[in-house]
């Protein structure tokens, strides 16, 4: 069974000092980079939003961060200005060891709409790069990790089950937002119950 490793968003603006920084997201790099030559083939996801991305608060006036509005189909919570493209923010943490990485695909590239998995937007009308990579690889397992649980890790672990790769959540290399408390498990339950399976810990 070829398998991969997928990384999900651990760039600048998710780390501590970032835009949008994801608690101890600095945690887990050391253990991913120590996972990465065991596997096949080696993805990190990467959020790439135009300046004037929907999802950030500042492209809608009168409204605040933390509020949400419909985007599309979809719920959007508004974010800080983060990950914009060809900035500091948006760059893979130096810390990754980026010479083990075999592909970045990124993600949330149209103004118009979000895209927490890694391989739809969240009205589901548009894919990245990243199954037909993995197809052309001969993939059908991944193991998934990265920032943050109860946001873009949960979208692209429910998106993998949904494409049919045997799925495996790697929970001690993730970590969650949580915006309300409780966030990371409400989203762990979730994943549990599409049927992922949770190493580490």
């Amino acid at each position: 069974m070829t398998a991969a490793l997928i990384i999900v968003d651990v760039q600048n603006d998710f780390l501590p000092g970032g835009a949008l920084a994801v608690p101890e997201g600095d945690k887990i790099i050391s253990g991913i980079n120590q996972i990465m030559r065991k596997y096949d083939w080696v993805v990190a996801t990467q959020d790439w939003h135009p300046a004037n991305h929907a999802s950030f608060a500042s492209s809608h006036p009168g409204k605040k961060q933390s509020e949400t509005i419909m985007l599309g189909k979809s719920l959007q919570y508004l974010w800080p200005d983060h990950c914009v493209q060809a900035t500091c923010g948006a760059e893979l943490s130096s810390e990754l060891q980026k010479e083990n990485l075999h592909h970045v695909s990124r993600k949330g590239t149209l103004s118009s709409v979000d895209s927490y998995s890694g391989f739809f937007d969240n009205d589901r009308l548009n894919s990245t790069d990243l199954n037909t990579w993995l197809r052309n690889k001969g993939v059908s397992s991944v193991d998934i990790c990265g920032l943050a649980t109860d946001y873009c890790v949960k979208a692209t672990v429910l998106d993998a089950l949904m494409l049919g790769y045997y799925t495996k959540l790697r929970i001690n290399l993730c970590r969650g937002v949580n915006l309300n408390a409780g966030d990371d498990l409400a989203a762990i339950s979730e994943m549990k119950k599409a049927g992922v399976e949770i190493i580490g810990g």
